[in-house]
Protein backbone atom coordinates (compact mmCIF):
# COMPACT_ATOMS: atom_id res chain seq x y z
CA UNK A 1 0.00 0.00 0.00
CA UNK A 2 1.62 3.66 -0.90
CA UNK A 3 0.44 6.91 0.68
CA UNK A 4 0.63 9.91 -0.99
CA UNK A 5 1.83 13.14 0.99
CA UNK A 6 -0.33 16.65 0.20
CA UNK A 7 1.97 19.15 0.72
CA UNK A 8 0.61 21.83 2.91
CA UNK A 9 -1.81 23.67 1.36
CA UNK A 10 -3.53 21.48 -0.47
CA UNK A 11 -6.44 19.20 -0.17
CA UNK A 12 -6.66 15.65 -1.58
CA UNK A 13 -10.10 13.68 -2.40
CA UNK A 14 -11.09 10.59 -4.40
CA UNK A 15 -13.67 11.33 -7.03
CA UNK A 16 -16.34 8.56 -8.23
CA UNK A 17 -17.54 9.00 -11.34
CA UNK A 18 -21.11 7.30 -11.34
CA UNK A 19 -23.60 6.66 -14.36
CA UNK A 20 -27.28 5.71 -15.14
CA UNK A 21 -27.70 4.09 -18.19
CA UNK A 22 -31.44 3.25 -18.15
CA UNK A 23 -34.26 5.06 -16.94
CA UNK A 24 -35.99 3.97 -13.51
CA UNK A 25 -39.10 2.60 -13.20
CA UNK A 26 -41.85 5.23 -13.08
CA UNK A 27 -42.97 6.01 -9.24
CA UNK A 28 -44.86 8.45 -7.87
CA UNK A 29 -43.07 11.42 -6.53
CA UNK A 30 -42.54 11.68 -2.60
CA UNK A 31 -44.15 14.26 -0.63
CA UNK A 32 -41.95 17.27 0.58
CA UNK A 33 -42.77 20.59 1.97
CA UNK A 34 -40.21 21.84 -0.57
CA UNK A 35 -40.20 22.95 -4.26
CA UNK A 36 -37.70 23.20 -7.48
CA UNK A 37 -37.74 26.93 -8.95
CA UNK A 38 -36.07 26.77 -12.26
CA UNK A 39 -33.71 29.93 -12.73
CA UNK A 40 -33.75 31.62 -16.32
CA UNK A 41 -31.13 33.53 -16.36
CA UNK A 42 -29.37 33.02 -12.77
CA UNK A 43 -27.20 35.95 -11.31
CA UNK A 44 -23.80 34.75 -10.70
CA UNK A 45 -23.70 36.74 -7.60
CA UNK A 46 -27.16 35.01 -6.29
CA UNK A 47 -25.34 31.99 -7.71
CA UNK A 48 -22.31 31.70 -5.79
CA UNK A 49 -24.51 32.63 -2.52
CA UNK A 50 -26.43 29.76 -2.48
CA UNK A 51 -23.57 27.23 -3.84
CA UNK A 52 -21.26 28.66 -1.02
CA UNK A 53 -24.38 27.81 1.21
CA UNK A 54 -24.84 24.23 0.17
CA UNK A 55 -21.92 23.34 -0.74
CA UNK A 56 -19.27 25.34 1.45
CA UNK A 57 -19.43 22.58 3.99
CA UNK A 58 -17.95 20.28 1.56
CA UNK A 59 -15.27 22.66 0.20
CA UNK A 60 -17.25 23.43 -3.11
CA UNK A 61 -15.12 26.01 -4.63
CA UNK A 62 -14.93 25.55 -8.08
CA UNK A 63 -17.85 28.07 -9.15
CA UNK A 64 -16.18 30.54 -6.55
CA UNK A 65 -13.33 31.33 -8.20
CA UNK A 66 -14.83 31.87 -11.43
CA UNK A 67 -15.03 35.31 -13.32
CA UNK A 68 -18.66 36.48 -13.94
CA UNK A 69 -18.29 36.06 -17.48
CA UNK A 70 -16.71 32.41 -16.97
CA UNK A 71 -19.28 31.60 -14.65
CA UNK A 72 -22.03 32.64 -16.94
CA UNK A 73 -20.17 30.49 -19.48
CA UNK A 74 -20.16 27.12 -17.31
CA UNK A 75 -23.64 27.23 -15.78
CA UNK A 76 -26.25 25.00 -16.83
CA UNK A 77 -29.91 24.43 -16.27
CA UNK A 78 -29.75 25.66 -12.44
CA UNK A 79 -32.95 25.09 -10.03
CA UNK A 80 -33.23 26.50 -6.55
CA UNK A 81 -34.93 24.10 -3.77
CA UNK A 82 -37.17 26.49 -2.20
CA UNK A 83 -39.07 25.74 1.21
CA UNK A 84 -42.05 27.19 2.20
CA UNK A 85 -40.75 30.40 3.48
CA UNK A 86 -39.56 31.34 0.14
CA UNK A 87 -36.20 30.74 1.30
CA UNK A 88 -33.54 28.79 -1.09
CA UNK A 89 -32.24 25.40 0.72
CA UNK A 90 -30.50 24.09 -1.57
CA UNK A 91 -29.22 23.96 -5.46
CA UNK A 92 -30.22 21.21 -8.35
CA UNK A 93 -27.44 21.85 -11.72
CA UNK A 94 -28.20 20.06 -14.97
CA UNK A 95 -26.35 19.77 -17.88
CA UNK A 96 -27.23 18.41 -21.13
CA UNK A 97 -24.68 20.28 -23.45
CA UNK A 98 -23.90 16.82 -24.74
CA UNK A 99 -25.96 14.89 -26.90
CA UNK A 100 -27.72 12.37 -25.39
CA UNK A 101 -26.63 12.65 -21.50
CA UNK A 102 -27.21 14.88 -18.36
CA UNK A 103 -24.72 15.30 -16.23
CA UNK A 104 -25.75 16.50 -12.42
CA UNK A 105 -23.15 18.80 -12.08
CA UNK A 106 -24.31 19.82 -8.46
CA UNK A 107 -27.19 18.85 -6.40
CA UNK A 108 -27.32 19.28 -3.10
CA UNK A 109 -29.43 20.85 0.25
CA UNK A 110 -28.04 23.18 2.91
CA UNK A 111 -26.40 21.01 5.59
CA UNK A 112 -29.15 22.01 8.18
CA UNK A 113 -31.11 19.92 6.12
CA UNK A 114 -29.55 17.11 5.80
CA UNK A 115 -30.74 13.51 7.54
CA UNK A 116 -34.74 14.75 7.14
CA UNK A 117 -35.84 13.23 4.95
CA UNK A 118 -35.60 15.27 1.54
CA UNK A 119 -33.10 12.69 -0.55
CA UNK A 120 -36.27 10.42 -1.33
CA UNK A 121 -37.83 13.79 -2.93
CA UNK A 122 -34.94 15.34 -4.09
CA UNK A 123 -33.16 12.46 -5.87
CA UNK A 124 -37.14 12.05 -7.45
CA UNK A 125 -37.20 14.82 -9.23
CA UNK A 126 -33.66 15.05 -10.11
CA UNK A 127 -34.09 12.12 -12.51
CA UNK A 128 -37.33 13.19 -13.24
CA UNK A 129 -35.97 16.29 -14.82
CA UNK A 130 -32.63 14.29 -16.22
CA UNK A 131 -34.26 11.72 -18.07
CA UNK A 132 -35.67 13.88 -20.24
CA UNK A 133 -36.39 12.28 -24.12
CA UNK A 134 -33.65 12.26 -25.92
CA UNK A 135 -31.08 11.16 -22.77
CA UNK A 136 -29.79 7.85 -23.04
CA UNK A 137 -27.16 8.13 -19.71
CA UNK A 138 -27.30 10.28 -16.74
CA UNK A 139 -24.01 10.98 -15.12
CA UNK A 140 -23.09 12.72 -11.54
CA UNK A 141 -19.46 12.73 -9.72
CA UNK A 142 -19.21 13.06 -6.02
CA UNK A 143 -16.16 12.60 -3.89
CA UNK A 144 -14.58 12.04 -0.18
CA UNK A 145 -15.12 15.58 0.69
CA UNK A 146 -18.71 15.18 -0.38
CA UNK A 147 -21.56 14.40 2.75
CA UNK A 148 -20.81 10.71 4.15
CA UNK A 149 -24.59 10.33 2.07
CA UNK A 150 -23.81 11.69 -1.06
CA UNK A 151 -22.33 8.14 -2.93
CA UNK A 152 -24.63 5.61 -1.00
CA UNK A 153 -27.17 7.89 -1.78
CA UNK A 154 -26.67 7.71 -5.71
CA UNK A 155 -25.68 4.25 -5.30
CA UNK A 156 -29.24 3.34 -3.45
CA UNK A 157 -30.86 5.74 -6.68
CA UNK A 158 -29.29 3.26 -9.32
CA UNK A 159 -26.54 5.10 -10.11
CA UNK A 160 -23.25 2.69 -10.67
CA UNK A 161 -19.58 3.65 -10.14
CA UNK A 162 -17.54 3.31 -13.16
CA UNK A 163 -14.08 4.72 -12.29
CA UNK A 164 -12.42 6.60 -9.87
CA UNK A 165 -9.51 9.29 -9.49
CA UNK A 166 -7.19 11.10 -6.89
CA UNK A 167 -7.87 14.81 -7.12
CA UNK A 168 -5.37 17.50 -5.38
CA UNK A 169 -5.88 21.62 -5.29
CA UNK A 170 -5.34 24.24 -3.00
CA UNK A 171 -7.91 24.53 0.09
CA UNK A 172 -9.95 27.21 -0.99
CA UNK A 173 -9.85 28.35 2.89
CA UNK A 174 -6.36 29.76 2.48
CA UNK A 175 -7.15 31.70 -0.57
CA UNK A 176 -10.26 33.20 1.41
CA UNK A 177 -12.89 31.47 -1.16
CA UNK A 178 -14.27 29.97 1.92
CA UNK A 179 -13.83 30.87 5.55
CA UNK A 180 -11.54 29.25 7.41
CA UNK A 181 -13.90 27.96 9.99
CA UNK A 182 -15.82 25.80 7.28
CA UNK A 183 -15.58 22.20 7.02
CA UNK A 184 -14.60 21.56 10.85
CA UNK A 185 -14.32 18.10 9.59
CA UNK A 186 -11.10 18.63 6.84
CA UNK A 187 -7.83 19.65 9.08
CA UNK A 188 -6.66 23.09 7.48
CA UNK A 189 -2.67 22.62 7.25
CA UNK A 190 -1.28 26.51 6.37
CA UNK A 191 2.31 24.40 7.57
CA UNK A 192 2.26 20.83 7.97
CA UNK A 193 3.03 20.30 12.10
CA UNK A 194 7.37 19.35 12.29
Amino acid sequence: MALIDIPAGQLGAIVTYLEMTERPKPRALPDSALRLERWKDPDPDKYRLLFRRVGGKWLWFSRLAMSDERLRAEMAEVHAIVDRRGVEVGMLELDFRTSGECLIRFLGLVPELAGRGHGAWLFAQTLALAWRPGVARVRVNTCSLDHPAALPAYLRAGFRAVRRAFESFPDPRLSGLLPADVAPQVPLFEHLPD
